[in-house]
């Protein structure tokens, strides 16, 4: 009795694009969550080498510059080799600096091991690595599929903090980031070499009836639900007004993001809640976001995605009011628990938009740029939280600021296009590829 089968290369009753998102989701949980789980480490480093608060912080900031820095450049490099390619050099890469920084004992080698060397090896394996290959895998669920990165993201953050925290407790930090270094290096192999298909079949996720619209339309783009842009070089593409609206909209996400993750519990803590409150609330932003992520991801095949874009904006930014002002416990949870409902939405939905304006081809390359300003964000929120507070006192300033970007993202996400004429050719030829 012969069996309906799938292949990579042939749509069937199940699609083997959702293997690679699988795998991608897990693999940008154990990114996302050594680079962003870096709070358990910071007292065991510093009292084992002696470094102090400020120095070992100043080189984490050092490395989330390195971690954006190391984006476009991922990017480029999966453009120009290929998914595979990248995510090995980037885990070999990964192995080396873990292995590195548990045996450095100055600063300068420890910054090179842990600041700069793991960043960069972690950029190389981030959703910026896989966002491509999702992108040419599909077409009708896009969205939802980019959209299970972020959900990856969060759950990296809510799964891989505890766990850290617990085996240092156990067995201290060098043991533990050695132990990740190993778990994290057979997954992303294995992973690579089973799972991930550079070449995605022309139709892609298309349901049968839009498979036959498309073949009867030869006149017509490959895509029929959101065209793929073709013509554009990455030098055009930097050229045009959407892709800084989005550049805007990620620096706003970042400077936003990292100052909660930082500066939410101190500043919680200073308006009088305590510390397991502090933690519980801004913990529950994540909880709610693990969630939402799915829902959001569904809508964003639904309705335009500027629209969703600019909602998440728009309500992330009252929520940083919302937070700064709450004074009663139940207050910090409803404001949480709305503010998780938008937390993860605005990458994965940048990157959908990039796909949907300029083609899949310069989709990594283009939001690896893009993903820099989220990072330029970041540093400066790190910054001028701990500042604006010492000078004036107050955290309306920087949790104001970070509202006012994010309301300013909000508007600009309106005027994002649904589509994107090409460049016109030069006289006389044909436009150039990248």
């Amino acid at each position: 009795m012969n069996h309906p089968t799938s292949s990579p290369s042939q749509p069937g009753p199940w699609y083997f694009g959702w293997n690679i998102v699988a795998a991608s989701l897990l693999l940008t949980l154990l990114t996302v969550g050594m680079r962003m789980g870096i709070g358990p480490f910071m007292l065991p480093m510093s009292e084992d080498l002696g470094f102090s608060r400020s120095l070992l912080s100043s080189m984490v900031a050092f490395g989330m510059l390195c971690y954006g820095i190391g984006m476009p450049l991922a990017g480029w490099l999966v453009a120009r080799y290929s998914t595979r390619a990248v995510l090995l050099l980037g885990t070999a890469i990964v192995a080396v600096s873990s292995y590195w920084s548990v045996h450095a004992r100055d600063a300068w080698s420890f910054f090179l091991a842990y600041g700069v060397c793991l960043s960069l090896g972690l950029a190389f394996t981030s959703p910026v690595a896989v966002t491509p290959l999702i992108s040419r895998w599909f077409t009708r669920r896009r969205g939802m599929a980019l959209f299970f990165l972020s959900t990856g993201s969060m759950a990296g953050i809510a799964v891989m903090t505890p766990v850290f925290t617990w085996a240092i407790g156990q067995w201290g930090w060098q043991t533990t980031l050695l132990t990740y270094s190993a778990v994290f290096t057979v997954f992303t192999v294995l992973v690579t070499l089973a799972v991930i298909r550079e070449n995605a079949p022309a139709t892609t996720d298309l349901l049968p009836e839009q498979i036959a619209q498309q073949a009867s339309q030869s006149a017509a783009p490959a895509n029929p639900i959101t065209p793929a842009t073709g013509g554009f070089s990455f030098a055009q593409a930097l050229a045009t007004r959407p892709f800084w609206t989005i550049f805007l909209g990620l620096f706003a996400c970042g400077f936003s993001m990292n100052l909660l993750g930082t500066h939410g519990v101190p500043m919680l803590m200073d308006h009088g809640f305590g510390a397991h409150t502090s933690a519980e609330g801004i913990g529950l932003i994540g909880l709610v976001a693990i969630f939402s992520t799915l829902v959001m991801g569904r809508l964003s095949d639904m309705v335009p995605r500027r629209y969703i874009l600019c909602v998440i904006y728009l309500v992330r930014g009252l929520g940083f009011l919302g937070l700064v002002a709450a004074v009663q416990a139940w207050q910090l949870f409803g404001v949480s628990a709305v503010g998780g409902v938008v937390w993860a939405g605005s990458i994965a939905l940048s990157s959908a938009i990039l796909a949907d304006l300029y083609g899949v081809r310069l989709v990594g390359l283009l939001y690896g740029w893009a993903y820099l300003g989220h990072q330029i964000g970041a540093m400066i929120s790190s910054w001028l939280g701990g500042w604006a507070f010492e000078q004036f006192h107050t955290h309306w300033i920087a949790f104001g600021a970070a509202a006012v970007l994010l309301f300013v993202a909000a508007l600009g996400s309106l005027t994002l296009p649904v589509r994107l004429a090409p460049p016109r050719p030069p006289l006389g030829g044909t436009p150039q590829p990248a």
